[in-house]
């Protein structure tokens, strides 16, 4: 094995000490991605990255023995921000790097840069068995789904981290909206999304959004802007979906045909095992005609027609609580409910990765929930 190789399956085993890990596979797909994601150069000095922020200082001091320069280790990290495989954020005047996971970080960075053999690579990659549960191991996911505004009413008493016009109005900016990966890839494989035509839906907001403008990946827009955005993928049935936190870093707006979260959902025997969310839908018997609308509008599979009334049933272990049968229902049958249990997510990105990481399974871990998921339970 060359020196070079070597980089690269050391830089595997780092990333996959992350929280959300990157584990080995038969097929060597990691290893090509990594390949394409990093020079060996660039490949040795992510080795000195953690999903902990470091100042630029720091990590600079942390590779005394490579030669490199302040100036040189900068340059160095610019261009891995520049291709969407680190995470950056300045503060006071400070510069901090960190690493991110390949979902969700690494590859959304790949938005301009999506080739066909790439996408085979992932999904060999994604496809493994040791992704997977790696991906489904965490202690809490990385995402979560907040009810569309319509389908929340005064008496729910919702949280702000819970509503996405109040999300939006308390963010201090900027906001950057870019195209959603999903569909790209979907339409790159030759199934567009059935649900909107539009292509810019997922927001970024913050420092992620910083990021995204200074990279090219997506276009500052307006608070307002981004309030007409969210309201348009609220029209179109669209589930939203931020990061896992109080201070929201992106606001995804998925659809059950293109995104990968969802398509994951869809395919898991109990998805509520694995998924954040504070609500659930629940059907008015009486007032339920069983037209089907639920059915259409449902993103995961949770609504059917009972074979014997002809009503609407909500599945409460496929329920993500998007809210998008209740503001289509006709005759106004559903409704969205709280959960006894309000999951209250953790402040930060990095207060959510610590508690990820505090909680990583070991490889006995992984054995039981590879069991939990052969029998289905």
């Amino acid at each position: 094995m060359d020196q070079d190789e070597r980089i690269y399956q050391d830089l595997q085993k780092h990333l996959d000490d992350q929280p959300v890990g990157y584990p080995a596979t038969k097929s060597g797909a990691e290893i090509r991605i990594l390949k394409r994601f990093f020079n060996p150069e660039e490949a040795r000095l992510a080795m000195h990255l953690t999903y902990r922020p470091a100042s630029l200082d720091r990590i600079h001091e942390s590779l005394k023995e490579s030669g490199l320069s302040l100036k040189q280790t900068e340059s160095l990290l610019d261009g891995m921000l520049m291709n969407g495989v680190i995470g950056h954020h300045e503060k006071e005047g400070t510069r901090y790097f960190y690493a991110i996971p390949f979902l969700v970080g690494m590859f959304e960075g790949q938005l301009k840069r999506l080739t066909p053999e790439f996408l085979s690579d992932v999904a060999t990659f994604t496809a493994d068995r040791a992704f997977g549960l790696e991906f489904l191991s965490t202690k809490l996911p990385q995402m979560r789904t907040i009810p569309v505004g319509k389908s929340i009413t005064v008496d729910h008493h919702v949280t702000t981290y819970d509503h996405v016009v109040e999300i939006i109005e308390g963010a201090d900016g900027p906001f950057a909206i870019h195209e959603c990966i999903c569909r790209k890839v979907a339409a790159i494989k030759g199934n567009p999304c059935q649900k909107t035509s539009r292509s810019e839906t997922c927001m970024a907001i913050g420092n992620v959004a910083r990021n995204s403008i200074d990279t090219g990946m997506g276009r500052e827009i307006s608070r307002q802007e981004a309030l007409d955005i969210a309201a348009q993928n609220e029209a179109e049935g669209l589930v939203f979906q931020p990061s896992n936190t109080q201070e929201v870093d992106f606001l995804c707006a998925c659809c059950g045909c293109c995104c990968g979260m969802l398509r994951v959902q869809k395919m898991l025997p109990r998805p509520l095992d694995f998924w954040s969310a504070n609500y659930y839908a629940s059907v008015d018997a009486e007032r339920c005609v069983g037209c089907g609308t639920c059915l259409e509008r449902c993103q995961v599979n949770a609504v059917h027609l009972d074979g014997r009334s002809g009503l609407a049933s909500i599945d409460t272990d496929r329920c993500i609580g998007c809210g998008n049968c209740v503001v289509s229902c006709p005759p106004e049958a559903m409704s969205l409910l709280k959960k006894e249990k309000e999951t209250v997510p953790p402040a930060s990105s990095e207060a959510l990765y610590d508690t990820i990481m505090a909680n990583k399974p070991g490889k006995l871990g992984k054995i039981k929930l590879a069991a939990r998921l052969l029998l289905k339970k």
